[in-house]
Formats: structure tokens, sequence, C-alpha cells
């Protein structure tokens, strides 16, 4: 499992995937359709979900060996999200989902976004949403009756 993942993230309530497709001239990596399910039993999404994954070069990237690949898909792509986003038909989000398995290893932990990534974020009126799973097996005490 790679520590760090990152993608954009766009939300809407009115639009459809293949509309967010031609408003921001790049297709999706991945996304659901408002109305659909992730599987039959489930409940019907109550919005549409849109993202484009920045893909780890190598193991073990860390957000700031991702921030280039965000980066690189360019400001013009950052003022149509900024677009989407002033036009109130969807809300967007930079995600960065960290799973730390090892409570020691110094490289999985810690989150920086530098300047240039946060200037970014500003044109496309995007938010940072952090998810963070740790997973860690605890020793357990014996209890004495």
């Amino acid at each position: 499992m790679t520590p760090f993942a990152m993608y954009v993230r766009v939300i809407s309530k009115t639009l459809q995937p293949g509309e967010i497709d031609v408003r921001l001239g790049v297709c999706a990596d991945e996304s659901y359709a408002l109305g659909s399910r992730k599987h039959p039993q489930s409940r019907p999404f109550g919005h549409t979900g849109w993202m484009r994954h920045a893909v780890a070069p190598e193991p073990g990237a860390r957000p700031e060996d991702l921030e280039p690949i965000v980066l690189g898909w360019g400001e013009q792509f950052a003022r149509a999200l900024g677009a989407l986003t002033d036009s109130g038909d969807a809300e967007v989000a930079l995600v960065l989902v960290q799973c730390v398995e090892d409570l020691d290893d110094e490289m999985s932990k810690g989150i920086v976004l530098s300047a240039r990534l946060v200037a970014w974020l500003a044109i496309a009126r995007a938010y940072v949403d952090i998810d963070q799973y740790i997973f860690h097996e605890c020793e357990e005490r014996a209890t004495e009756e």
C-alpha cells in the first residue's frame, strides 16, 4: 500500500460526469453519476463524483512527489475547475489520503504543501480534504479475573 495518494475531486448535484468532462476539457480517471449505485444493494449516490488521480511515480511517493503531477495539469485546467466552482454547479477538492502502517516510519508521516500548489488550488477554487488512516496492531493486555 502506498502511504500517500492525491487526486482532484469534483462533486456536483446537477451535472453528470460527461458534462464535467466537457466543461473541464479533461476526461475523468474515475467517476460515478448522480443516482447510480456502487453495488446493486447500495443506496443511489446523491451527487456526481469526478476524479483525476495524481499517479505516484514510484512506490512510497510522498505528497511533495505528487505535487509536480498536479501542477503539470496546468493553469488552464485549474482555471476551468475554478470556473466550475464559481458557477455554483460543483465544488472542487484536492484529496490527500494518508495510510500509516508503521508508526515508526518517518517517511509515512507529515504532509507538506508547497506555495506553488496552494496557489494552483486558489486558482482552482479548491479546498483540501485530508483522509488519514492508521493501521496498527495493538497488543492486547491480559486482564486478571
